[in-house]
C-alpha cells in the first residue's frame, strides 16, 4: 500500500510571503534576534501561527548560533528533591521559550563529566549542574558556555550559585534533638565515605553532605556530646545491603534515641527500619529529616521536616543562568535560601528523659 506523500514543512520563506517581509526580516523575527519592529514582529508571528510554522532547530541554531536549550544535570532524578528543583528550572525556561535537557550523574563524577560532553555536543547554551563531588572539578573548570551550580557550592568555582543554609538548618534540626533530651542522636545519610570519619570534613566531597554534618556536629558540641564523629553513618542508599546496616544500628546495644536523616529517600528506609525493630516514633525513636515530602505528611505519625525551598532554588537558578543568556555580565551571584522546620509529631523527649528505660520490654 503506497503512503500518502508528506505534507511539506512550512519555512520562513513562506511566513516572510505570508507577511510581506523579507527572509531575513522574518526570520530575525522568528528567531528573536537583530532589529525587528513591534509592528513587523506582530505581524510575522501572526503569520506563522496562521500557516502553524515549526521552527527548524538546527538551522535556527545555525543562523543565531543559540541552540535554544540548556542543559540540567542533577544527582539524583529518583529523588524527590530533584525532581521538584528541576520543575523550577523548566518553568522558569518554558516561559524564556528555552528548552532543558535533563541528565542524571547517578552522584559518580565521571557520569556527570560524560553527561557534560553530551550536553556540549548538542550545543546548548547553558548548563545547570550538581556537582557530584567538589575534589575533581577540573571538568567544570573548563565549560565554554554559561554555567550555575544548583545545590551545591564550590567556592574554587566563580559561577551563579544558589544553595540553602544547610550548615544551620542541621544545627537547628539538631538542637530541637538535644532540647528533647537527646544524648545518642545519629546522622544518617546516603553519601558515601571510605573509612571512619573522625572529624576530617575535608574529605568529604559533597558541600551539602559536609556543611549538615558540621552544623550536626556544632549542635551535639554545644550540647556537651563528646565524640558525636561517630554517631555520623554513611552509606544508607537504596540497597539490601544498606537496609540492613539501618537493621543492625537500630538493633545495636547503644542505639540512637534519636535520628537526622540526610534527606527524604533516606529517612523513608528509616521509618521502615524502625517499624520492622518493632520501634515507635517517637516513643523509642525520634526522627527528622531534610525535605518535606509528600509522604512525611501522611505517616503515623507525620515526620518533622527541615523545609528546604527546593521549588525556588530551581527557579533562582534557572533565572541567574538565562540572565547570563542575555548578556549580564555583572559579578557572579552566591544565593543562600533559608530553610525552616515543619514541627510534626515525630521528635519527643528522650527514654532517658522522660526517665524510662533503654530497651523494650
Amino acid at each position: 500500500m503506497k503512503r500518502p506523500p508528506k505534507a511539506p514543512s512550512i519555512t520562513v520563506s513562506d511566513v516572510a510571503r505570508q507577511a510581506k517581509v523579507s527572509k531575513a526580516t522574518a526570520a530575525r523575527a522568528l528567531g528573536g534576534y537583530g532589529r525587528v519592529s513591534k509592528t513587523v514582529r506582530a505581524a510575522v508571528l501572526e503569520a506563522a501561527k496562521a500557516l502553524d510554522y515549526r521552527p527548524n532547530e538546527l538551522a535556527r541554531s545555525m543562523t543565531t548560533g543559540r541552540s535554544g536549550s540548556i542543559g540540567v544535570i542533577v544527582g539524583d532524578i529518583e529523588n524527590p528533591f530533584f525532581s521538584l528543583a528541576v520543575r523550577g528550572i523548566s518553568d522558569v525556561a518554558r516561559r524564556s521559550g528555552i528548552n532543558v535537557i535533563l541528565a542524571n550523574s547517578g552522584e559518580e563524577v565521571e557520569a556527570e563529566k560524560s553527561a557534560i560532553r553530551v550536553l556540549m555536543a548538542k550545543q546548548v547554551d547553558g548548563l545547570i549542574v550538581t556537582p557530584a563531588q567538589s575534589g575533581d572539578i577540573a571538568h567544570l573548570k573548563e565549560i565554554a558556555c554559561p554555567l550555575a551550580l544548583l545545590d551545591r557550592a564550590l567556592p574554587e568555582l566563580d559561577v551563579d550559585t544558589v544553595t540553602v543554609d544547610d550548615r544551620n538548618a542541621a544545627l537547628r534540626a539538631t538542637r530541637m534533638l538535644t532540647q528533647a533530651g537527646h544524648r545518642r542522636i545519629a546522622y544518617v545519610t546516603a553519601a558515601v565515605l571510605s573509612g571512619d570519619f573522625r572529624g576530617a570534613e575535608s574529605s568529604i566531597n559533597t558541600s551539602t553532605v559536609r556543611e549538615r554534618i558540621l552544623g550536626f556536629l556544632d549542635a551535639c558540641r554545644e550540647a556537651g556530646i563528646e565524640e558525636a564523629e561517630r554517631d555520623i553513618h554513611f552509606g544508607s542508599g537504596r540497597s539490601e545491603s544498606a537496609h540492613a546496616v539501618l537493621l543492625q544500628l537500630l538493633r545495636s546495644a547503644d542505639r540512637p534515641t534519636a535520628i537526622l536523616a540526610s534527606d527524604s529517600v533516606v529517612a523513608l528506609d528509616l521509618f521502615k527500619a524502625i517499624r520492622e525493630c518493632g520501634f515507635g516514633i517517637p516513643r523509642d525513636i525520634s526522627l527528622i529529616t531534610f525535605h518535606d515530602a509528600d509522604w512525611t505528611s501522611v505517616t503515623t505519625p507525620p515526620i518533622t521536616v527541615i523545609d528546604q525551598p527546593v521549588y525556588a532554588l530551581g527557579k533562582s537558578v534557572a533565572e541567574l543562568l538565562i540572565r547570563r543568556l542575555k548578556g549580564d555580565d555583572r559579578p557572579p551571584e552566591r544565593i543562600v535560601l533559608p530553610t525552616t522546620i515543619i514541627e510534626r509529631m515525630s521528635v519527643g523527649r528522650s527514654p532517658e528523659a522522660i526517665g524510662q528505660g533503654l530497651n523494650r520490654s
